[in-house]
């Protein structure tokens, strides 16, 4: 999908929405920052002593990369590059509000110490005492209370390490920042969003309270709240009401932390063992044969290595198989994964990233993606952002123009603004079926309904040697209501009919051509495997361009997406078609799924 395509994918939104141009946001009114200072000079902690009472142990997973590159002064954040050597992240021009507060949050430390030697220890001692002497009074952009959780959640468990070796002056300086935060934490932890953000905001509390000597009052606290929220933000299938995969395992990751924490000192509430019981087996349903995340409502494949650690440090091996998993209806056979999206998409506080990807699927053989989504555009602006919302985006059906679900004006939640779903699909039906020789998921929404009378059918049926996937797409008006409406469309429509697509997004590593004189496309996998993707009937079938968004990358990486075009003239239409693996892997290297985890 070229830039063009994603300002007509921001058409789809409506011009009210193209006009607030804006994705989730975090930043500081100035009534904001007098709060801040204002509640930073109330929140000195009593005298007395200052130390650590438990040490606990670094738990992120952290790159060796990223954190030499850090120190050499590179600074890749948020979709963007910052070339600064010599200089520290202070001295940095932030390019974006996100790159600033992924800045402020510190969760950069887990990279440095990862890199290792004296030399990230002491430069890390150096920007964080920095930090401190500019912004631990409460100035900058950085007292999100989920930022400051982050934060210090982060400068505790590396305070081992940060201590060593620094002169007792800075210790002081050092020791007042963490109690600083803690109770500034301890205010102002309500005002963090429900989610994510009220978990790190929580954690990080909870391990001040636990490991700062004199702030054990605030553990009872912080222990009762994180409870509370696991009650209220886990629901019982496991999943969040985001719908965000990767943001259920950065919940799943500070659950596990803080029950070990816990764990440490006493036995942890039984509700949040209950949480994490219900959280990790909705993620390994959630995971591909690849080992990474499905890639909706703006997550994507999960930081390297981190889903593997919070898989594995739970202790917990189940798998959720009760036929949906937060929304997404998961198929394994073989060596194949199918992961389809079947439930509507979130609405307000919690849908600043959801997607119109009804009915849309991904499909993994082995260690290679097959289909994909676009994934999340956040990393690269407000307008790939966007764009990566749209259905387009996603590998389902489309009609041409319109998305199933629209994006909303700005809405304030907690001290961020967001720009929420709206018009989401009001009945999504799925059903599963399982035979000796195939798994059959029959889906349906009706997000077309009312703007054009329209429901669209999918019906995926994955064979259980994982070696073929056949599929149906139909548009249907239901009622002669919807016909009604269908008849009012296509009146403006002229004779051509109401052109829709329906669009297969490919990994940007897929080699793809056209074959059979235009009546097939082969797909070429990295590991030698061989897919064909062929459509009944009379369609024309194209290779489009695409791309594929991954955050960690400076820019959307080109790729490609095969696309069936066809006009509704009725008020039916259906289009099937089939992907089949023709040529096995030369590379059959056990997926990281099938290897353990």
């Amino acid at each position: 999908m070229t830039d063009r395509a994603s300002r007509r994918n921001l058409h789809f939104e409506g011009p009210e929405q193209v006009r607030s141009r804006a994705h989730e946001m975090s930043g500081q009114s100035f009534s904001d920052r007098v709060h801040t200072r204002w509640r930073m000079a109330r929140s000195r902690p009593r005298r007395g002593p200052r130390t650590l009472v438990w040490q606990p142990e670094p738990r992120g997973t952290g790159s060796v990369r990223k954190g030499q590159q850090m120190l050499s002064g590179l600074w890749h954040m948020a979709g963007q590059l910052v070339e600064a050597p010599g200089k520290t992240p202070w001295q940095l021009e932030a390019p974006s509000t996100p790159f600033e507060m992924q800045l402020h949050g510190q969760g950069w430390l887990d990279d440095i110490m990862a890199s290792g030697g004296r030399k990230a220890r002491t430069t890390a001692q150096l920007w964080v005492l920095d930090w401190a002497k500019r912004f631990g009074g409460g100035k900058g952009p950085g007292w999100d209370a989920a930022l400051t959780g982050r934060r210090l959640l982060r400068q505790i468990s590396h305070a081992p390490t940060l201590l060593s070796g620094m002169e007792a002056r800075d210790q002081a300086t050092y020791f007042d920042l963490l109690y600083r935060q803690a109770a500034y934490l301890s205010a102002e932890w309500t005002e963090a969003p429900a989610g994510l953000a009220r978990m790190e905001a929580l954690t990080g509390l909870l391990y001040a309270g636990l490991t700062l000597e004199g702030m054990a009052e605030v553990t009872p606290t912080a222990t009762l709240a994180l409870t509370k929220a696991a009650r209220e933000d886990i629901l019982p299938d496991g999943g969040i009401a985001s719908r965000n995969p990767e943001a259920l395992l950065e919940m799943a990751m500070l659950l596990g932390w803080a029950i070990d924490a816990l764990r440490a000192k006493d036995t942890p509430p039984d509700d949040l063992l209950a949480a994490q019981a219900r959280m990790v087996p909705t993620l390994r349903a959630l995971r591909h044969a690849n080992g990474e995340l499905a890639r909706f409502h703006g997550g994507g494949k999960g930081r390297p290595g981190r889903l593997d650690r919070v898989l594995a440090t739970s202790g917990i091996r189940e798998r959720n198989n009760s036929g949906l998993a937060m929304g997404y209806a998961p198929v394994a056979h073989g060596r194949t994964t199918l992961i389809a999206d079947a439930q509507a998409p979130a609405t307000g506080a919690a849908s600043g990233s959801a997607h119109a990807s009804t009915l849309a699927f991904e499909l993994t053989s082995g260690n290679c993606p097959v289909v994909a989504n676009c994934g999340p555009g956040g990393a690269f602006g407000p307008d790939w952002h966007r764009a990566s919302r749209a259905t387009a985006s996603h590998s389902t059906l489309e009609v041409t123009g319109w998305s199933t679900a629209r994006v909303g004006p700005l809405l304030t939640v907690g001290k961020r603004q967001i720009a929420p779903m709206i018009l989401p699909p009001k009945n999504v039906q799925w059903q599963r079926s399982d035979s000796r020789r195939a798994s059959t998921l029959v889906l349906s929404h009706d997000g077309y309904r009312e703007t054009h009378g329209l429901t669209h059918l999918r019906r995926l049926v994955l064979s259980t040697d994982g070696r073929k996937l056949e599929g149906e797409d139909s548009l249907r008006a239901m009622s002669n209501a919807d016909k009604d409406r269908l008849d009012d469309t296509r009146h403006d429509m002229g004779p051509h009919g109401l052109p829709f697509a329906i669009r297969f997004h490919l990994h940007p590593d897929t080699d793809a051509e056209i074959d059979m004189g235009g009546r097939a496309a082969s797909l070429a996998l990295p590991s030698g495997e061989i897919w064909v993707f062929r459509p009944l009937g009379n369609l024309k079938l194209t290779l489009e361009p695409s791309v594929h968004l991954e955050s960690g990358r400076l820019k959307p990486r080109p790729a490609q997406q095969v696309v069936l075009s066809d006009a509704l003239v009725s008020y039916a239409a259906t289009i099937d078609w089939t992907l089949t693996r023709a040529q096995e892997a030369t590379d059959s290297s056990p997926s990281r799924a099938e290897d353990g985890l």
